[in-house]
């Protein structure tokens, strides 16, 4: 019963992180109160912001530190903190490129006891324990639905990339829609404005690597929902760069949820099912059973 209620809380917090997205007054820089404002002054390093010439530049060695390899799969340390509650598990991250993101929780070690996959398509939330699960489309998700945030978005997070919502890829025109302004501690930050969302990336002048992806939901009605995503020890994965260290902080108007994911023994394996296939023991739940159930917790 320990492991189950762990993996519930587990998931809890994974689902509301990846399916809400964002609001509190966080910066994306810990020596700053706020993200700062449009400059024309010259960076340490020379780069004229003002210039979009330079800009341009800037943002296509961004762009380009993105993975080229189609497969990416770790073993992982979670930890995750909702309220006053912490708890720590293991398991295994699963993505394949433009198809799937799949996170298996483990409770002791070496049983799963939960997976979460999230398809092109839909958010599939098993719970192994139980023979349950929830399999639900991105357009019935009322959040994912007015907000624009889809399956890309979150490969972007995942894989440590810019992104724009609607746009699989990034092309040197989307790109264009993009701001940069220079930061503290030789960081530059990258924006986007969408609607109800914003967008907002620290990065590092001198490897052109996003440090932190934030963003921010603003709904007059429903308040403002924040997502902080910091990235770090980065190590070669192909010979690009990729963060082993995944600190996640997600804000609504009346909770705070912490997940940590700590990445090792990271590998491009081909040899796994992109889809998880469920036996006939298992019952489906509807989407209010079970968001009842974690909202209880």
């Amino acid at each position: 019963m320990k492991a189950l209620r762990y993996w519930k809380m587990s998931a809890l917090a994974v689902t509301i992180m990846l399916v809400a997205a964002c609001g509190s007054s966080r910066s994306m820089s810990s020596k700053s109160d706020k993200l700062p404002e449009q400059t024309s002054k010259k960076s340490k390093k020379g780069v004229l912001l003002a210039d979009s010439i330079e800009k341009d530049v800037y943002l296509q060695r961004v762009a380009s530190n993105a993975q080229t390899t189609r497969y990416i799969t770790s073993k992982v340390n979670f930890c995750v903190e909702v309220g006053n509650r912490q708890m720590k598990l293991t398991g295994n991250l699963k993505m394949k490129r433009d198809d799937v993101i799949r996170l298996q929780l483990m409770a002791f070690g070496f049983v799963e006891a939960g997976r979460l996959e999230f398809t092109q398509d839909y958010l599939l939330i098993v719970d192994r324990i139980n023979k349950q699960y929830l399999k639900v489309p991105y357009v019935q998700l009322e959040f994912f639905r007015h907000s624009g945030v889809d399956f890309n978005m979150l490969q972007s997070l995942f894989w440590n990339e810019l992104f724009q919502p609607g746009k699989a890829r990034l092309t040197e025109r989307n790109l264009k829609k993009f701001t940069t302004d220079t930061g503290v501690d030789n960081n530059i930050t990258v924006s986007f404005e969408n609607d109800v969302l914003s967008y907002r990336w620290l990065t590092d002048q001198e490897t052109a690597r996003i440090k932190m992806a934030n963003v921010l939901y603003s709904n007059y009605l429903r308040g403002n929902y924040q997502l902080n995503w910091d990235y770090g020890d980065f190590k070669a994965n192909n010979r690009k760069m990729f963060p082993m260290k995944h600190n996640v902080t997600f804000n609504t108007p009346d909770k705070e949820v912490k997940f940590e994911m700590m990445l090792n023994n990271l590998g491009n394996d081909e040899d796994w099912e992109p889809r998880t296939k469920l036996s006939g023991k298992y019952r489906q739940m509807p989407a209010d059973e079970i968001l009842r159930r974690f909202m209880s917790l």
